[in-house]
């Protein structure tokens, strides 16, 4: 089965303040692969994220979400949309309860309830290796225990789209390969594209199928992972690639 157009932005620029921040002349993003986000600070990436997510519009341009216009309908769709999305963060916001209602909400949001509810989230979080933890503090938890709750969340509304800002940024090196290790997981048993924003170029290359690049708001190169760590077609990826910019 090949896989179909996800994302299509056309003409997009994002502006704060009269200042753009990004923009895109034409990018495209197929369904149920792995997306790794690169470029360094301020180069637009987090802003990409929340265009995607539909939490913002562009301040020109067109964000086509699986063939739908995200310009052209009311607020009421977008949520709908929005609602086959999850986006976890390099710092996870959890709520003062337990690890079970933590991982419930986004479902209860979605109208699941009774024995549907309990089996989903003891479902995602048996996914996340957690499955003792459903009656534990959320505000108990390290770093990485954190990150698989939120990991968990997301694979409880099994999203067609998970967005990750910098989700293993702060953590140890084996809670940085078990959260790796779940996103290949979530990709491949539920089918979910995966956007990955990330500076760890090991991890890019551990986990991406293909590599996106952004310097200075602008998206420069869009390439198979392998080809962008051995022949980038743009001076400004080489420099970045090699540690040299």
């Amino acid at each position: 089965m090949m896989p179909q157009s996800l994302f299509e932005l056309k003409d997009v620029v994002k502006e704060y303040d009269g200042v753009p921040v990004l923009q895109i002349k034409d990018l495209q993003m197929e369904e149920r692969k792995i997306y790794a986000i690169m470029g360094p600070n301020g180069s637009g990436k987090s802003t990409l994220l929340k265009l995607l997510n539909l939490l913002e519009k562009p301040t020109r341009g067109r964000v086509t979400f699986q063939g739908v216009d995200t310009n052209r309908i009311g607020e009421a769709a977008l949520l709908r949309l929005r609602r086959q999305m999850c986006m976890v963060f390099q710092h996870t916001y959890v709520f003062n309860t337990s690890v079970y209602n933590n991982v419930a909400y986004g479902l209860k949001l979605r109208g699941v309830r009774g024995s549907e509810l309990k089996e989903r989230v003891e479902e995602a979080l048996s996914f996340v290796g957690l499955s003792d933890f459903g009656q534990r503090s959320a505000l108990k938890l390290s770093g990485g225990e954190t990150q698989r709750v939120a990991l968990a969340r997301a694979v409880a509304v099994r999203p067609r789209v998970l967005l990750l800002d910098e989700p293993t940024a702060n953590l140890d090196p084996d809670s940085v390969a078990l959260i790796e290790k779940l996103v290949h997981r979530v990709n491949e048993t539920i089918e979910t594209t995966v956007l990955i924003v990330t500076h760890n170029l090991f991890q890019a290359q551990r986990l991406a199928d293909e590599a996106i690049f952004f310097y200075a708001g602008k998206l420069i190169e869009k390439t198979a992972v392998p080809l962008i760590f051995t022949t980038p077609q743009s001076e400004l990826t080489r420099r970045f690639i090699s540690g040299t910019m």
